[in-house]
């Protein structure tokens, strides 16, 4: 039987029990489709969070301090590594796949540059001997412009078959010892930050089911290697995305859409659907970063400074908040409790009035989850950025801005977007767990209304497609949050297959 929150949707009881059957929820259908009827407007910059307004700096004199408390965090096991590894790497390889579109002569320049820089990925071997077993010599077809038949070797199977892997299993970096994938560089970054006192270092990957048992099948291959030349002992975590964090499609009514045979469409809720990955956890300490931002050996020291250096801004956060509502929840809060409270607040982006507020207001502003966000500087890289954005109540808070929730049709909101001096690497620190250990529910502090509407296309009929909040967007906007500002060096993104050809990304000494 339909709840009676759906009624009236349009849907049926047939409809609800395959809803069921996917386990989502009534009330979450229910507030998907009203967002489709009627989509909400976009985010309200105020201005550009920069440094000394919203973004903070590390000072030299504080760095000893603040490794000090992220290795011992980690040596007391706290921390944990989470990493958004899904995505397949089909968009790398965008360049590649329209260049097969179109005319061959002259040979479009992705395809140029793919044959003349060759031998400067990682993958080559792979890819020439992908090529002798089909009884084809790479050199041969590379020095004969044959592009096409070395791209099919690169994206198809048979062949290496890299146009449907995740990036994570995809050969990032070049070694004489061998070259690396993607997974490989991340359990190696995550001995030399997260590993405990007992060698012990946890991680989690998102993976998608058609790919979980490849990742599992690596990490196992890797495993006695590399945990004794680490002296580690990794705990490894996988797991999917939830079909009951998919979305309803509707029609531009906001009608459910209905596929040619009566059924309904269901589409991936976006990488905010990786927040109940998150909260499942039940980890203590969480360091967040995507599976294509990771540098080679021989760079990485610097990167992990950085990122013990965020890691102990959040633990001395979590501190001083922990005291901070011991104080203001005693029997007789000492008089400038208040004060120091709201202080605390202010830094971590809430709205405090200039008043006096109670104990218990201020208690329920610092009592939720913490996240110390990496901000880069803006040299002209993909990603979202940090804003001081109008929310509920006109109350103005810092947040993590994507570019297509800022109003194109709107000059000032433009321009303010355009003014941003910073943007967000996809580089988190966060502490999800409350002062008595118990896992913060992180669904009570997503914004509902950041989500992204789009129309799409299906059978050829129009559509409209939701996504949920940004994981690190909507998702965690009402977070206490800390903007902390990182050099570019720790930020080194593959979006594409030529990225890899950066020197950020090239053996040491090339």
């Amino acid at each position: 039987m339909i709840p009676p929150s759906l009624l009236g949707t349009g849907l049926t009881d047939a409809d609800w029990r395959l809803i069921e059957l996917r386990g989502m929820d009534a009330a979450d259908v229910a507030a998907q489709l009203e967002l489709l009827a009627s989509p909400p407007g976009f985010a309200r910059l105020v201005r550009p969070c920069t440094v000394g307004d919203g973004i903070e700096q590390i000072t030299p004199g504080s760095e000893h301090a603040l490794l000090r408390f992220a290795e011992e965090a980690a040596a007391a096991g706290r921390i944990t590594r989470f990493v958004p590894a899904s995505g397949a790497a089909t968009r790398m390889f965008d360049a590649l796949l329209q260049a097969l579109l179109s005319p061959r002569d002259p040979v479009p320049p992705a395809a140029r540059a793919l044959l003349g820089e060759l031998h400067r990925f990682a993958f080559v071997a792979e890819l020439a001997a992908a090529a002798r077993a089909e009884g084809r010599d790479l050199e041969q077809l590379r020095a004969a412009g044959d592009w096409p038949e070395v791209v099919r070797l690169l994206l198809d199977e048979p062949g290496i078959g890299y146009g449907a892997l995740p990036k994570g299993l995809l050969l990032f970096h070049s070694y004489p010892g061998g070259p690396r994938t993607a997974f490989e560089e991340h359990l190696r970054e995550a001995a030399a930050h997260v590993a405990s006192r007992d060698g012990v270092c946890a991680l989690h990957f998102t993976a998608s089911a058609e790919h979980r048992a490849r990742f599992a099948g690596l990490l196992e291959r890797l495993r006695p290697s590399i945990e004794t030349e680490l002296g580690c002992r990794f705990e490894v975590a996988f797991s999917v995305q939830h079909p009951g964090t998919d979305t309803l499609a509707a029609d531009l009514e906001g009608r459910p859409f209905r596929t040619d045979d009566g059924s309904l469409l269901f589409r991936p809720g976006g990488h905010g659907a990786l927040l109940r990955n998150l909260a499942e956890l039940g980890a203590d300490l969480v360091v967040i970063k995507n599976i294509d931002n990771i540098l080679p050996e021989h760079r990485r020291p610097p990167a992990v400074h950085w990122k013990k250096l965020l890691t102990g801004v959040l633990v001395d956060l979590q501190q001083q908040v922990r005291q901070a509502l011991a104080d203001l929840r005693s029997p007789s809060p000492a008089g400038d409790a208040c004060e120091r409270a709201a202080a605390l607040a202010r830094r971590l982006g809430h709205a405090v009035p200039p008043v006096r507020t109670s104990p218990a207001a201020l208690a329920s502003l610092l009592d939720r989850p913490i996240r110390v966000c990496g901000m880069v500087r803006n040299e002209g890289e993909p990603g979202g950025g940090p804003f001081w954005v109008a929310g509920e109540g006109d109350e103005v808070r810092p947040q993590i801005v994507e570019g297509s929730q800022v109003d194109p049709g709107d000059p000032e909101q433009q321009a303010i977007l355009r003014r941003a001096t910073h943007f967000n690497p996809v580089d988190l620190v966060c502490a999800v767990r409350d002062a008595a250990g118990r896992p913060y529910d992180l669904a009570r502090f997503v914004d509902p209304r950041a989500v992204l509407v789009t129309t799409k296309s299906h059978q050829g009929r129009p559509l409209r497609a939701l996504e949920r909040p940004g994981l690190w967007n909507g998702a965690m906007a009402r977070w206490s949050t800390l903007f902390v500002e990182v050099p570019p060096f720790t930020f080194a993104p593959v979006k594409t297959v030529f990225d890899l050809l950066r020197p950020e990304h090239q053996p040491q000494g090339d």
